[in-house]
């Protein structure tokens, strides 16, 4: 069975990064969607809630699984006994990032297996950032997300 990783902050989960899961999906059996605590980032959602509103939009879907992971990501390819680790990239920025970041983290797990998966182009200008700054000022970010995570989003905020 071939597994992957992809990692993100998914601050929250956007329809690019459901893109990314669903075409990592049309090449392995299972990708674990993993929510990473960036100590760097300060987050809308507590972990657990950025790794609920993900649960909601696969609970269909048994060949996804969900977690929490808050260390080194090779260390979660290793536990997982996985290399193939999944990077969805929007643009040049993106790219140039993920390509340090690939041979940073080939230093430290030599058998990495990086896949950088293009975003469609409808896709490339959606952030989370961006939906954190709709929610924030109030405007519409319905489109930029699953409709799992909007429903997640609107509860929460109901109940703030």
């Amino acid at each position: 069975m071939k597994k992957c990783i992809f990692a993100g902050t998914f601050d929250p989960f956007t329809v690019g990064h459901a893109d990314t899961v669903k075409k990592s999906l049309c090449l392995f059996d299972e990708v674990v969607v993993a929510v990473a605590e960036n100590r760097r980032k300060v987050t809308m959602f507590s972990a657990e809630e950025r790794a609920e509103m993900i649960g909601k939009v696969y609970a269909g879907e048994p060949r996804v699984k969900v977690t929490v992971w808050g260390g080194p990501i090779v260390e979660l390819l290793k536990a997982e006994n996985t290399p193939f680790y999944v990077r969805g990239v929007r643009n040049a920025v993106d790219c140039a990032y993920e390509t340090e970041d690939f041979y940073a983290s080939k230093d430290l797990f030599p058998d990495l297996v990086t896949l950088f998966l293009p975003a469609e182009q409808c896709h490339t200008h959606i952030s989370s950032t961006l939906v954190k700054n709709a929610i924030a000022f109030g405007t519409s970010y319905q489109n930029y997300v699953p409709a799992a995570v909007y429903e997640y989003i609107l509860g929460r905020k109901s109940n703030v």
